[in-house]
């Protein structure tokens, strides 16, 4: 099982480096190519919603990216270290200062939209989320390089 791992600061302009890493990567891994934009979508959305989620909460840690190089699939992990609403209350974001206009998605719903956004990319994902983080698991189906004679 080969592995490969990239930590980057929360900053928005780091997600593009991790689609393209994730996908040079997927594409070494046997993914087939008609589904690497998919692999290029779904990484953008789930490092995207890393990276805002350590902004709102004042995480300073970086975010983790593990590319994952099965027999038989290719899995994505990402990580972040944000407290998580659904296991420690409302996001932090959303705390005081009154209720946002109400054309503006709150926090909550924009991490819903991306969820969203990422289940109907990919058919294998899981999310979990705790007190400590939240971890996205996603995985595509590889093919063997086929040998030649």
């Amino acid at each position: 099982m080969a592995t490969v791992e990239l930590l980057f600061s929360a900053l928005p302009e780091h997600v593009r480096t991790a689609r393209l890493v994730a996908a040079a990567v997927a594409r070494r891994a046997g993914v087939d190519e008609a589904v690497l934009d998919e692999v290029r979508l779904a990484v953008g959305e789930a490092c995207t919603r890393a990276v805002s989620l350590h902004q709102s909460s004042g995480v300073s840690a970086p975010v983790k990216v593990s590319l994952i190089e099965d027999e038989k699939k290719f899995s994505i992990e990402v990580g972040d270290e944000a407290p998580h609403a659904n296991a420690s209350g409302p996001v932090p974001a959303a705390r005081g200062g009154g209720e946002p206009p109400a054309e503006e998605p709150t926090a909550e719903e924009e991490d819903e939209m991306g969820l969203a956004v990422i289940s109907g990319l990919v058919d294998d994902v899981e999310v979990t989320a705790g007190e400590t983080g939240g971890l996205i698991r996603m995985s595509w189906p590889t093919t063997p390089a086929s040998v030649l004679p």
